[in-house]
C-alpha cells in the first residue's frame, strides 16, 4: 500500500472540528452509574496454563447491566506485580488461551486480558463472551447494531464493559499504578477506557480504531469501517442520525477527557485506520505528556515488536 492520507507534517497538526453532543458527559455518566449499580463480585478461579513463570486465573466480572465478561489475570509467579496492564483486544478477536501470555508479566505487570462481548471468532484468538443484547437492522459484523440510538448501540456496552474491567483489575490488585493498552478495536476502546474510567495512570493505544468517523468512514474502503458505509447505503437518508450516534463513541471525544500520560502509534499505510484518524484522537489528548511512534511504510501491523518494545521501556519509566 502507498501513503494515501494527508503528508506527515500535516498529520501532526491535524486537528479536526469532530461533532460532540451536548449531553456527552451527562450520557456517560449515566450509562456508568447504571451498570455499576448492576455489578456483582468478580469470580477469579485459578487455572494450569502449562506455564512455569506465570500464574494464570480465570476472571469473570460484571460488565453492562451485569453480563458476565470474561477475562484471564496474567501475575509473574512468586514475585508481586509492580503495575497493571489492562488489554483491550482487536476486533473479532477475544481473550484466547490461558497460555497466550504476552510480555507483560514477564516486566513484572499484572495483566488482564478482556474479551470484547460478541467477538471472538477470529481464527488468531478466540473468545468466550456473549452478547444477549438484541440489535434491529444491522450490516454484517458488529459495527452497526443499534447505531441509530446511543442508548442502543453496540460499543455502550463494550466501552461500558471496559470501565468496569478497569475496576476489576485495581480491586484484583489495589494500589498498584493501572495502564490500559490494545492494538486496533483494542486501541479505541484504551481510549475509553482511559476517558471514561478512574485511576488510570496511562494509556498505549495502538495504531486504534474507532477514531474521527466521519473521515474514516470516507477515506478507506477496508473493513470494519466500511460495515457503517454498506448500512447507510442500504438505509438512505439516516446518514446524520448514524454520525449523531458514532459522536458518543469517537476516540476523538473521549480524548479530549483523558489527561494521563499517553504513547500511541501509528501505521502511514494503514487502511484500516487511516493515519488521520489515528493522529485527530492523538491531538486531542487532553494530556500534554503524550508522544506518538510514526511507522511510515506499516499498514494496520504498525510497529509490531519494535512498538511492544517502546511500550515496555515507557512503562519501565512510569514504574521506577
Amino acid at each position: 500500500m502507498a501513503l494515501y492520507d494527508l503528508p506527515l507534517e500535516d498529520l501532526r497538526m491535524y486537528a479536526p472540528d469532530v461533532a460532540c453532543p451536548d449531553d456527552f458527559d451527562a450520557f456517560w455518566a449515566d450509562t456508568l452509574a447504571q451498570t455499576r449499580a448492576a455489578a456483582w463480585e468478580a469470580r477469579v478461579e485459578p487455572v494450569d496454563n502449562g506455564l512455569a513463570l506465570v500464574d494464570t486465573s480465570d476472571v469473570t466480572f460484571a460488565g453492562y447491566a451485569g453480563d458476565p465478561i470474561r477475562a484471564w489475570w496474567h501475575v509473574p509467579a512468586g514475585r508481586r506485580p509492580r503495575a497493571v496492564v489492562v488489554e483491550f483486544i482487536g476486533y473479532s478477536g477475544g481473550r484466547g488461551l490461558a497460555h497466550d501470555v504476552a510480555a507483560w508479566p514477564l516486566a513484572e505487570c499484572a495483566h488482564l486480558v478482556v474479551d470484547t462481548r460478541g467477538q471472538g471468532w477470529s481464527h488468531w484468538r478466540s473468545g468466550d463472551t456473549a452478547d444477549p443484547h438484541g440489535s434491529g437492522s444491522a450490516a454484517p459484523g458488529m459495527m452497526t447494531q443499534g447505531i441509530e440510538d446511543p442508548e442502543t448501540y453496540y460499543y455502550r456496552r463494550v466501552y461500558s464493559d471496559a470501565v468496569r474491567a478497569v475496576d476489576t483489575a485495581r480491586e484484583l490488585a489495589p494500589g498498584l499504578p493501572l495502564f490500559v493498552t490494545g492494538g486496533s478495536q483494542g486501541g479505541g476502546i484504551s481510549i475509553a477506557a482511559a476517558a471514561l474510567a478512574e485511576g488510570v495512570a496511562g494509556a498505549m493505544p495502538d495504531v486504534p480504531f474507532l477514531c474521527h468517523f466521519a473521515r474514516a468512514t470516507t477515506i478507506t474502503d477496508a473493513r470494519p469501517y466500511r460495515e457503517i458505509g454498506e448500512y447507510l447505503a442500504g438505509h438512505r437518508g439516516r446518514v446524520e442520525r448514524v454520525y449523531r450516534t458514532l459522536s458518543y463513541f469517537d476516540g476523538v471525544n473521549l480524548a479530549r477527557r483523558a489527561t494521563m500520560p499517553a504513547l500511541f502509534s501509528v501505521a502511514l499505510m494503514d487502511v484500516i485506520c487511516p493515519p488521520s484518524t489515528v493522529f485527530a484522537a492523538y491531538n486531542a489528548w487532553g494530556g500534554e505528556d503524550r508522544r506518538i511512534e510514526v511507522y511510515p511504510f506499516n499498514d494496520h501491523e504498525g510497529g509490531g515488536a519494535f512498538q511492544r518494545r517502546a511500550q515496555l521501556d515507557w512503562l519501565a519509566e512510569r514504574m521506577r
